[in-house]
Formats: structure tokens, sequence, C-alpha cells
């Protein structure tokens, strides 16, 4: 079930942590119940996706002591695992949830069922569609909520996760896997996701800076000093890229997030800054 996978759920609040105006007793208890609906189905997915790759994943160095890898858990009893947390998490969001949130929640399975048994095998594609999972959080979060996410947080978001999911890729490539493994990595090389890094860094970093300077954002959110989030997403990223290219372990972005103290002390800074600034 990947419980340490849960993390990247907290996008879901992302709409609400932006929107003060919003925030609400009520508004907080619909957002964590839909990142625990997230949680739930994303938890099926990855059950599934072990299930389709429990053959490769007994070639992978760290991925063979998964259960269904290691046989330590039945294939069936994988597939009823996952079916159950499918059913408890739209159950969950149909009946205590906005309507458009449960058909997000169905966007976002039908995209990892596709990814699950095709796209995950096409290079760029595979990335793309961890991408606008991510999206598709930020879109869940702001149907919980009433709002419409920001054209700003939508691609700050798309482009970090595009950079954290190539990342990823290179971390594949750099411990010697290769398309038996994953069936993508015949179209990434070194060079390739290097090149992809570095432009994906760039736009996002300058989309970051604009969004921070927008007289719309600064009256939107009623601060001028939103640049003073800047340092953290810089050193942030500088990090990890450090963690990418130099120390080779960006191979579990979730994980590096709250293990990693630098990047984690990076987190924080933004988080409390921003806080600070919206609800100070």
């Amino acid at each position: 079930m990947r419980p340490h996978q849960w993390i990247k759920n907290l996008f879901v609040a992302a709409p609400l942590f932006f929107t003060p105006a919003a925030v609400s007793p009520a508004a907080v208890g619909r957002v964590a119940l839909g990142i625990a609906c997230f949680s739930a189905l994303a938890s099926a997915m990855y059950v599934l996706n072990d299930w389709c790759d429990r053959e490769a994943d007994r070639l992978h160095p760290k991925k063979r002591a998964r259960p269904l890898a290691a046989g330590t858990v039945s294939a069936g009893a994988a597939l009823l695992l996952a079916l159950g947390l499918a059913v408890a998490g739209f159950a969950a969001a149909v009946l205590l949830l906005p309507w458009p949130f449960g058909q997000v929640l169905a966007g976002y399975v039908v995209l990892n069922l596709a990814y699950s048994f095709r796209l995950k095998k096409i290079a760029i594609l595979d990335v793309m569609v961890i991408a606008i999972g991510f999206v598709l959080r930020i879109y869940a979060g702001g149907f919980l909520i009433g709002v419409v996410p920001t054209v700003w947080i939508v691609a700050c978001t798309l482009l970090l996760a595009l950079f954290l999911a190539l990342a990823k890729r290179r971390d594949d490539i750099v411990h010697g896997l290769d398309k038996n493994h994953r069936p993508a990595l015949a179209g990434y090389n070194a060079a390739f996701l290097d090149t992809s890094i570095a432009v994906l860094l760039g736009s996002l970093l300058v989309c970051y800076l604009l969004y921070t300077t927008q007289a719309e954002n600064m009256a939107r959110l009623h601060s001028n000093k939103l640049f003073l989030t800047v340092p953290f997403v810089i050193a942030g990223v500088l990090r990890y890229l450090q963690l990418t290219l130099v120390e080779h372990r960006s191979g579990s972005p979730t994980r590096l997030a709250v293990t990693d103290r630098f990047l984690l002390l990076s987190i924080l800074g933004w988080v409390i800054t921003f806080a600070c600034l919206l609800y100070g």
C-alpha cells in the first residue's frame, strides 16, 4: 500500500492553504477526507501496479523485496486488497464529498489504469501521466472548497512533478536498470534526462518567480512579500538536484522529502514563511 507515498496527497490541501478566506472547520474536514480518499485510491493503484510488475520487480535490487515480487503475498490477495481500497475510497467520495471531486477521483483512477497497463511503457508519456496525477490532486482540492486553482499553482505543480519523475528515471539509468525492468527506459539516457531536468528546473524557477512578483497574486493573497519564499524554493531545488546528480539517490522523492534534513528544512521553511505571510 506504500503509506509513505500518501504524502503526495497533501497536494489536495494546496488550494485551501492558498485561499485563507475559504478556511473553516468544515472545509478542513472535507479536505482531510479528500486526502484520505485519494490515499485509498492511490494505494489501490500501487497494489495493482505491483501486481502487473511482479515479474519485472524480481530483477530490481530493491523492488524484489516487495510482497508480490517476493511471493510473501499471493496475487489473489493483492487484487482483493486493491478492490477493497478502491471501493472504500470511491464510496466515501460519492457519499460524503462534492460530486465534482468524485469525478476527478474517477479520472485519476482511469489515468492510473492506463498507466499500469500501457502508458508506463512509453517514454515521456510515462512521466507526463505521473505529473498529471499531481495536477488532478490540485483540481480535486479546489472542488472541495469551491475554488478554481490558478494557472500559477497548476503550472508550478506540473513542472515540479515532471522534474521529480525524470529524476527518478535518471536514478534507474544510473543504477544500471534497462528496458527489461521498465520498458520506457529504452527511450531515455543520461544526456537526455540531464537536459530535460535542466529545462524543467529553469522553467519552474522562472514560473515561481513570476508568481511571487505578479501584482494580481500579491493583491489576491494580500501580501507584497511573497518573494521571501523564493530562497527556500531555490534551496530545495538545488538540494534535490544535488541528490540526483551527485549522490544518485533520487529514486524515492517521498522518502527524501521526509528523511533528508536539508530538503526537509527547505520545505518547512517555505511552508512556515508562506503561512506567516498569508495568515499572520
